[in-house]
């Protein structure tokens, strides 16, 4: 699924059209988002976290690594890998202990192997004032969700 952002509404709005295609219970649900520097994925990220029904801040994880969100429908887990320099220390952030629930995952390109254990991925990108979006389905039921997503 590829689609024109024109602007952080719209950005804001795609998020919560893939949250209503994905499942009541989030365990183990893995969304890789790439893209450069201030391309959109905290965007995205803090509008479905929110759009859960999170109230509040969302900050991003770049110091800690990790933001839980412990929310009514299922647990959230922010994860941005920017500051991770080898796969391997994901097993010192609890990886592992994150699949109770979703796991978004900012720069998922320091750790490569990710994109073998994700459902989806949504890469963003320039595109003059917006962002292309690209979505796409890495699992069998990633590939499901993303056909079933209706846009406005």
């Amino acid at each position: 699924m590829n689609l024109f952002l024109a602007d952080e509404a719209a950005t804001i709005e795609f998020a919560r059209c893939v949250l209503r295609e994905l499942p009541q219970d989030l365990a183990g649900w893995t969304l890789l988002l790439e893209g450069e520097l201030g391309a959109g994925k905290s965007t995205f990220a803090r509008a479905l976290i929110n759009a859960a029904g999170h109230e509040g801040p969302v900050p991003s994880p770049t110091y800690t690594l990790v933001e839980p969100y412990l929310l009514p429908r299922s647990t959230i887990y922010h994860i941005d890998l920017y500051r991770v320099s080898d796969e391997e220390e994901l097993r010192y952030l609890g990886w592992d202990e994150l699949d109770d629930g979703l796991r978004l995952v900012e720069w998922p390109d320091r750790a490569p192997g990710l994109t073998a254990q994700a459902d989806l991925a949504l890469t963003l990108a320039y595109a003059g004032t917006g962002r292309q979006a690209g979505l796409r389905g890495l699992s069998e039921r990633g590939g499901a969700l993303v056909k079933g997503i209706e846009l406005p």
